[in-house]
């Protein structure tokens, strides 16, 4: 999956302006909160400045061009919980040592399951990661209907 593809997917995610006291990354649009990016106007952030630090803080960060089968779970994820915490949940899905580095071990770990076998270990140990957040009573609805719809997409 190419960025623009997994970009077109997350911002159906992300939505719009947001400002829910509940969400610990405070005001947020397009999924870029501001306590994440506390010099960035986010009322005013445009959907191509999201798109820009999307693919540099994110994706790339995260080695998604490295994991074709799992490039948009590992984005979504790095997205939603962290780039550090994405990492963590994709060596733990391919029993890799969990180190949050997406070095050549983990990358010969991820490569050696299927693409599906992947994504579906992937995805149960997000959701279980998830459901240990304290925020979870609040979220977790949409996170979970996320995550099915993320595993419902080819």
């Amino acid at each position: 999956m190419t960025f623009d593809a997994a970009f077109e997917i997350l911002i159906g995610h992300e939505g719009g302006y947001v400002n829910d006291p509940r969400d610990p990354g405070g005001e947020t649009k397009f999924g870029i909160s501001k306590r994440s990016y506390p010099n960035e106007d986010i009322k005013a952030l445009s959907l191509a400045r999201a798109k820009a630090i999307y693919y540099d803080d994110f994706w790339r960060a995260a080695g998604c061009d490295k994991v074709a089968g799992l490039a948009f779970d590992l984005f979504d994820t790095a997205v939603n919980s962290g780039v550090r915490r994405a990492v963590e949940i994709l060596q733990e899905a391919v029993g890799a040592r969990t180190d949050a580095v997406l070095g050549p071990k983990t990358l010969a770990a991820a490569l050696a399951f299927s693409p599906d076998a992947a994504r579906r270990r992937f995805n149960a140990i997000r959701l279980r990661f998830m459901t240990d957040l304290p925020i979870w009573s609040s979220f977790g609805k949409g996170w979970a209907r996320r995550v099915a719809d993320n595993l419902m997409r080819e």
